[in-house]
């Protein structure tokens, strides 16, 4: 609905099937389309107005790890456009930064502080792997967290 003062009310129209009819977005997306559909405008709009830093807050909410690897891809393509800051609790996007922080919170004179640390290579792959399989992590996934680290880098 457009109104005289520019306060319009906007309804986004969304199919999830070929043959679907388009109905209200907040009516019929999943949690994991809705993160594809943010992804989608987010990288739409980056792309039309100079936006030199891009942030995706758990991004990854409600996807497979297939659809985790293809969004980390397209996350790691905007990269060489943008400043891309994401927040993922998902290796297979973790997995293709090109700088990985760990956040994490103290309690300190009964105030609770947030604190960001850069992750050397070996803290990445174990925190990466940590995302895998629970702390400590197994074996394998150190290993598996190496080979991602080890693809998404070249």
């Amino acid at each position: 609905t457009l109104t005289p003062t520019g306060a319009d009310d906007v309804q986004f129209l969304f199919a999830s099937n070929v043959g679907a009819s388009y109905l209200p977005i907040k009516g019929v997306a999943s949690g994991g389309e809705l993160s594809r559909l943010t992804l989608c405008t987010k990288s739409l709009v980056a792309d039309a107005i100079p936006l030199p830093t891009l942030i995706f807050d758990e991004i990854d909410s409600g996807i497979s790890g297939d659809v985790s690897m293809k969004m980390g891809a397209i996350l790691k393509e905007l990269s060489a456009r943008h400043q891309v800051v994401s927040i993922t609790h998902t290796p297979q996007i973790a997995a293709r930064a090109d700088m990985h922080y760990y956040v994490f919170k103290k309690v300190a004179d009964n105030r609770t502080i947030t604190n960001i640390r850069m992750l050397t290579p070996d803290e990445r792959v174990r925190s990466i792997a940590v995302m895998l399989s629970g702390n400590p992590p197994s074996d394998a996934a150190v290993a598996t967290a190496k080979e991602l680290v080890g693809t998404t880098d070249s």
